[in-house]
């Protein structure tokens, strides 16, 4: 996912997408511990789209605070 995609959704999509973004995050690690996994790479990636996720929301949530401090 790209940030431009990432920032038009909603604060409860957003919430919805991490969620979802962990448990496959999840799942990809018992995958890789029990040998099942054979493209390594989506470990990093879906560690990478999480990341991206909590950025877009914790940008978010420091505009909102801000804008209540003036």
């Amino acid at each position: 996912m790209k940030i431009e995609e990432i920032r038009k959704f909603s604060d409860e999509e957003l919430k919805t997408k991490v969620f979802d973004a962990k448990k496959e995050y999840m799942e990809l690690r018992f995958q890789h511990v029990s040998g099942q996994l054979t493209n390594t790479s989506k470990l990093k990636m879906s560690r990478r789209n999480i990341a991206k996720l909590e950025t877009i929301i914790q940008e978010r949530d420091l505009k909102q605070n801000k804008e209540g401090e003036k």
